[in-house]
């Protein structure tokens, strides 16, 4: 993960990526996870993301990690929340109420650090990422969560047409990150009006992901 890179989008203010209200996509899908409320739900790169305004107002916990300070110190004064700050291994924790974040690496972030979480809700973490760092990042996220359910909204494009982020990842894609631990079942599939950023056509997909039989005792025992 190129960290100089997400510093400078929010040192500039350059964050076209972040939307201004809930995503469509989860207030329209997450019910499909049936998580009960008061479940903590991790977000992963999670920027100031108005979609956890939306599940703190639905009665879940959150956990989320992200690079930028200067997104979660706007994430909690948005909320109108004054964070308690404190070390957490590399890391920083912010936490208030029923919301927890972490700034820094995701890499750095451990099983015990986070603690327990009920689900994931990648909408925005896995398709910010480059091909192999990909590939790592599902093992961790897997490996950090015990293999919690997921629900992730993915992207497609033509990549020769627009060079990344977002990056195009596809069904495929997924099975080769995921496949081995969950079982995928797409539930929403919508065409992006106006395409990616108005350069190419684009779709987006939601994915409910539960783990295999015995999925969570192989990762907690590994």
């Amino acid at each position: 993960m190129d960290e100089t890179f997400w510093h400078g989008k929010w040192q500039r203010n350059e964050i076209g990526f972040h939307e201004p209200w809930p995503n469509a996509l989860l207030t329209d899908n997450f019910m499909a996870l049936r998580l009960p409320v008061g479940a903590r739900v991790f977000v992963p790169l999670c920027g100031k993301s108005r979609d956890i305004h939306w599940l703190l107002e639905y009665g879940y916990q959150v956990a989320g990690i992200e690079l930028s300070p200067i997104a979660v110190t706007q994430l909690f004064f948005e909320l109108g929340l004054a964070p308690r700050i404190s070390p957490a291994g590399p890391l920083l924790r912010y936490e208030a109420g029923s919301l927890c974040v972490f700034t820094g690496n995701v890499f750095s972030l451990t099983r015990t650090e986070l603690g327990h979480v009920d689900a994931v809700y990648d909408r925005a973490a896995l398709i910010a990422l480059p091909a192999p760092t990909r590939v790592a990042y599902a093992r961790h996220l897997i490996t950090i969560t015990e293999a919690a359910p997921e629900l992730v909204i993915s992207m497609e494009y033509d990549q020769s047409r627009k060079a990344g982020p977002p990056f195009s990842v596809d069904e495929n894609a997924l099975r080769q990150y995921y496949g081995d631990t969950f079982t995928l079942d797409r539930v929403a599939h919508r065409t992006i009006p106006g395409g990616l950023k108005g350069s190419c056509p684009a779709t987006e997909s939601v994915w409910v992901m539960k783990p295999r039989y015995g999925a969570e005792a192989l990762i907690r025992n590994g």
